[in-house]
């Protein structure tokens, strides 16, 4: 694992997981499946493979103090601040030029802050899996073998075999597919060969610069600039003059769709889960002899079943249930959101409401 490095994405906001995850806290810098927060759980992950010199953050400013409190035993200069939100295509861009400057022969591993992972010790199988992959000159994505037919998230389709001295199962990438509707994610579960999209990413700093010059090259040319100063008093001045003009882009979109010599790794087993709703919650918490679950609340159920009761921290207010089923209640001090399980993705769309009517003491 010489000249690699991990490079965590998190500056997300996590609006799907509103009213918990807001604005100033957002739910990577919280406690929602435990005693730590998921940006902890997520370097704890990295212990062993990483040392904490080789992992790098890249977050907005508002967020980095509290980071940085919460894991201080990464270097400051591992903190790499997005001036503002441009799409995970921007981060993946800044990391690499910083990375490439500092080793030109860095590989690096791309990793959101906010996942839930079980298995841990096939998690580091698959990241040294993928290095050795990565190192033949592919790009590299890690894909979660589906478990049902999820709408919420984007498919990979796997082509042939890639044959090599890899220790892992690897597949040629035929194409990257967007959520799918009911229909088109039961016939691909049904099909095989298709894995859901974790957004884990491994590759050579060089390789994915020369896909970005490829394909973004307004992207590109302000990397350029930026590793002209690389560590030295200019780079932060020289990131906020820049980052105003960038188009907000993913990665997914902006390269990998495109992308040659792409590579996936499909894990079954793992234990994964974007933490990206609040029904994805019933996937990695255990639930009673009834299917509730609750975090933090003070839960009486009567003749209720599947059901998510999440208490703010410190919230001691007795919450009730009465023949209700597959509901999710999240009680904060502010704010009291009900809504059916089937539709928690829609959270977000409540937080756009609450934007345009100019509501932020709620965001």
């Amino acid at each position: 694992m010489d000249h690699t490095y991990a490079v965590i994405m998190a500056g997300g906001g996590g609006t799907r997981l509103w009213p918990i995850s807001r604005k100033e806290k957002p739910k990577q810098l919280l406690p929602l499946l435990g005693e730590t927060t998921l940006f902890q759980e997520t370097v704890q992950r990295l212990e062993g493979i990483f040392p904490p010199e080789r992992i790098l953050v890249v977050t907005v400013d508002g967020q980095a103090k509290e980071m940085q409190k919460q894991v201080p035993q990464i270097p400051a200069r591992n903190y790499l601040i997005e001036p503002e939100p441009k799409g995970t295509a921007s981060v993946v861009g800044l990391a690499a030029a910083i990375l490439h400057q500092r080793d030109p022969e860095a590989i690096m591993t791309v990793l959101p802050s906010d996942h839930f992972i079980r298995n841990h010790d096939l998690f580091d199988y698959l990241l040294r899996a993928a290095v050795d992959v990565a190192k033949s000159g592919f790009l590299v994505t890690l894909g979660i073998t589906p478990t049902y037919p999820a709408t919420a998230y984007g498919y990979i389709q796997q082509g042939s075999r890639i044959h090599g001295n890899f220790r892992y199962p690897t597949y040629e990438v035929i194409r990257f597919k967007e959520k799918p509707d009911d229909a088109a994610a039961q016939q691909m579960l049904q099909q095989g060969g298709h894995s859901w999209n974790s957004g884990m990413f491994v590759w050579t700093t060089d390789k994915i610069l020369e896909e970005i010059a490829r394909q973004m090259p307004v992207l590109a040319q302000s990397l350029q600039k930026i590793m002209a100063v690389v560590d030295s008093s200019q780079m932060q001045p020289v990131i906020k003059s820049i980052w105003p003009t960038l188009v907000s882009e993913t990665i997914d979109y902006g390269i990998m769709e495109k992308a040659e010599n792409v590579a996936v790794l499909p894990a079954g087993g793992l234990g994964w889960s974007d933490v990206g709703s609040w029904d994805s919650l019933f996937e990695v918490l255990l639930p009673d002899m009834h299917g509730n679950v609750g975090v933090n609340s003070q839960h009486l159920s009567l003749d209720s079943n599947n059901t998510l009761i999440y208490s703010a921290p410190g919230n001691d207010r007795l919450i009730v249930t009465i023949g209700i089923d597959e509901i999710v209640v999240v009680d904060t001090a502010d704010v009291l959101m009900v809504c059916k399980s089937d539709q928690s993705q829609k959270v977000r769309d409540i937080v756009e409401h609450l934007k345009q009517h100019h509501l932020e003491r709620y965001l």
